[in-house]
């Protein structure tokens, strides 16, 4: 009798522990099933949401992104909506934190090194009109005029260096190392200097004010238009290098979205090609896959 009761209850517990069981891997695949279904409709919601919010900065990228590309995304029924950012570096926290979705500010190289000192995923999906660095002088009217020992402004933001540097070798006041990485171009990569420069890398944004400073200054081109200079008056400006050109930048995740697809295509819609043939008065340089 004992023995037959011991196998009831044993049996009883079997079965309870096998409920228990299934329940609980039902709970389980319910739970995952969920889960899924919301990563699949943020998925969902990430491709085909109407609204795009751009980071926003003074200068003409942003100003250009506003008035010939805003409007054809609009056409195409999208909202746009602008966060303003006070410099570049602080927009593209921004934008890998997911506050924003895009932003038109920067070249390759700038966007490279943001993401190797922040760990970031930011990745260009279009080249942009861009205004080239100039070569200006509140003292002299041309670069041959450049004097012995001459104080020269560059930028010290690492990118912008470098372009500023092969500008002052395109015009011959230096010679670079053969070897140098164009992108990362320092101010030891000089191997001649033959007008004994004394040069200052400082902000780029305080480099218009201190014009009076210097014999010459080298500053890019968001800058000059930000200070109000006429960029007719540069004394030389720059070859465009291939990662120097502006982009579009949006996260990694982000570059096959529909709405990224949107902001693509209106950079090389025939709209936006008649705009710049009505509005570029020598400001802009074009890359050929927007002509």
């Amino acid at each position: 009798m004992r023995k037959a009761i011991a196998g009831v209850l044993m049996g009883a517990a079997v079965l309870s522990l096998a409920a228990c069981g299934k329940s609980d891997t039902a709970q389980t695949t319910a739970a995952q099933a969920a889960e899924s279904a919301d990563s699949t409709a943020a998925a969902v919601d990430t491709e085909d949401k109407k609204e795009i919010v751009y980071g926003k900065s003074q200068g003409p990228y942003t100003e250009l992104f506003e008035a010939a590309i805003v409007p054809i995304l609009e056409k195409e029924g999208y909202t746009v909506k602008g966060v303003d950012f006070s410099d570049l570096q602080t927009a593209d926290i921004g934008l890998n934190d997911g506050d924003v979705d895009v932003n038109v500010e920067q070249h390759t190289a700038y966007a490279e090194n943001f993401n190797a000192n922040y760990n970031a995923d930011l990745v260009p999906i279009s080249p942009i009109p861009t205004v080239p660095a100039g070569v200006y002088s509140a003292k002299y009217t041309s670069v041959d005029e450049i004097p012995d020992g001459a104080k020269v402004a560059v930028p010290n933001d690492a990118s912008n260096t470098a372009r500023c540097y092969l500008m002052l070798q395109k015009i011959g006041w230096i010679k670079l190392a053969d070897d140098v990485d164009p992108s990362a171009v320092t101010q030891d990569d000089i191997v001649e200097n033959p007008h004994n420069i004394e040069f200052t890398e400082m902000k780029s944004l305080t480099i218009p004010a201190a014009i009076q400073d210097f014999d010459y200054v080298a500053i890019t081109g968001s800058v000059v238009y930000n200070a109000g200079i006429d960029p007719s008056t540069a004394l030389a400006t720059e070859d465009i290098q291939d990662h120097l050109v502006l982009q579009v930048v949006v996260k990694e995740e982000n570059k096959d979205a529909e709405w990224a697809k949107a902001i693509v295509d209106a950079y090389h819609s025939d709209e936006f090609k008649q705009y710049m043939e009505e509005n570029n008065d020598g400001l802009w340089w074009i890359p050929d896959e927007l002509k």
